[in-house]
């Protein structure tokens, strides 16, 4: 039973301190839509996403005003479409006419993104995941809505060093072909390691070919709950601070649950996971870093962030956790940058550095997020700071991913302004020594010894 001074303590959590449901995300299962004629494929999944998420906003809304439980995005994911464009794409363009289907899909049914403009290369590509990722830099160039992500590796398979290089040239022209919009393309655009099928979050959300026809994943997000909580505990013990994070983790987790429960029953599709993913945004107080600066640190980057950071995130998971009975998705802690004020603070004081954020990534939910490099940043260097990431999560046995911005025309000292949730990144330095002999060889990083677990 739910007493009232749990629903007092929820409701405060949502009033004075950014407690949200990120997103409700529809995946969608396109496989049923393949066949070898483009116009009629475009016309199979144009009506499979429509018919499918028609009712998805309007749910999400009801649920809202029902509960009072900001619910601030309403998304699709759906199976990666080099599967679903394989017989039927054979040109670059033709899969640039595939995104553009989805966008107009994603705006028919009135969600913020649709993810799973995607190809999984983690040991090699298909033809039909060659033109994919070749058409990335146009079709975000020409969608609003669309989100592309691409698996370059698996603890399992090891790296494919090949898509590794191709991806540092894809993110480079990508930058330059929406350049009048600071590159903004770059933001709807991530590379994995590890990527998991039932991620709600974007821009890496895509529909797992092991998942069922429909399924409802919720993402919920409480830094402004955490913080305040171990505001409480200033000085205690370490045994405290965890205990704090735990069963604040476990609040925050029960809200998700319950919207997802709901929004599953309602829409009569099957519930799939809670990703009880710590995801900021720009508001002052919503901020994964201020929970660090919290914990006792004067800003994220110090000596004994990385520390810091592991201790969140296992805490945070084992409070979900207990919580929900299908926990899944990314589920930890998120450092964007551009997307934490707390983060952005600290870059520009010079105490945090890409080399920090990669350390932390160690240890943290994802990887390298929303950070902007300077527009002249070479495409080989692009692929080395990949390919670092790739390797943290395959060694590791972890997710990890990137998304940087090369943003065209600007460098060291300038700012730019991406609105929203994507909110405001300073560009920070990049080593400008050379890798591009290295990323130059050919084939693959083999997997580590410990993969071999048959």
């Amino acid at each position: 039973m739910i007493s009232i001074y749990e629903v007092n303590e929820t409701n405060k959590m949502i009033d004075k301190e950014n407690l949200d449901v990120r997103t409700i995300t529809l995946g969608i299962s396109l496989l049923d839509c393949i066949t070898d004629d483009l116009e009629k494929l475009k016309e199979k999944i144009y009506q499979k996403i429509t018919l499918s998420a028609r009712d998805l906003v309007s749910t999400g809304r009801e649920i809202e005003r029902e509960f009072g439980i900001p619910i601030v995005n309403k998304r699709i994911s759906v199976t990666p479409i080099s599967l679903v464009g394989a017989s039927a794409c054979k040109s670059e363009e033709d899969y640039v006419e595939i995104a553009m289907i989805l966008d107009k899909a994603a705006r028919e049914v009135g969600v913020n993104f649709l993810g799973g403009f995607s190809a999984l290369v983690s040991k090699g590509m298909t033809e039909s995941d060659r033109l994919l990722i070749k058409s990335i830099p146009k079709a975000l160039a020409a969608t609003n809505l669309v989100c592309s992500s691409v698996n370059l590796g698996s603890t399992r398979t090891g790296i494919d060093m090949d898509a590794v290089r191709m991806m540092g040239n894809i993110i480079k022209e990508t930058a330059d072909l929406t350049a009048e919009s600071d590159s903004i393309g770059c933001a709807k655009l991530v590379v994995f390691c590890n990527a998991p099928d039932d991620n709600p979050f974007m821009a890496g959300a895509f529909h797992g070919v092991t998942e069922g026809d429909l399924v409802i994943n919720v993402g919920v997000s409480g830094p402004g709950v955490v913080r305040k909580a171990i505001s409480k505990v200033r000085g205690e013990s370490f045994e405290v601070l965890c205990e704090t994070i735990k069963k604040t983790a476990f609040k925050v987790t029960r809200v998700g649950q319950l919207v997802a429960k709901e929004a599953s029953e309602r829409l009569g599709i099957p519930f799939g996971i809670v990703d009880l993913s710590l995801a900021p945004t720009p508001a002052v107080g919503d901020s994964v870093a201020d929970i660090l600066c919290e914990m006792g640190l004067e800003y994220a980057g110090a000596p004994g962030t990385t520390a810091a950071l592991a201790l969140l995130n296992d805490q945070v998971k084992k409070g979900g956790v207990m919580a929900s009975s299908y926990v899944g998705g990314l589920s930890g802690a998120f450092i964007p940058v551009s997307e934490d004020q707390g983060m952005i603070n600290a870059a520009e004081c010079g105490a945090l550095s890409i080399e920090k954020l990669e350390a932390m990534t160690c240890v943290c939910s994802v990887g390298l997020d929303m950070i902007a490099i300077p527009g002249d940043t070479k495409a080989s260097s692009i692929s080395g700071i990949i390919a670092d990431e790739m390797a943290i999560g395959m060694v590791n046995q972890k997710t990890t991913a990137v998304r940087v911005i090369p943003v065209s025309g600007k460098g060291l000292g300038d700012s730019v302004e991406f609105g929203g949730l994507l909110g405001t990144a300073p560009i920070m330095k990049v080593n400008n020594y050379s890798c591009s002999d290295f990323i130059n060889r050919k084939g693959r990083i083999p997997a580590p010894i410990h993969s071999f677990k048959n």
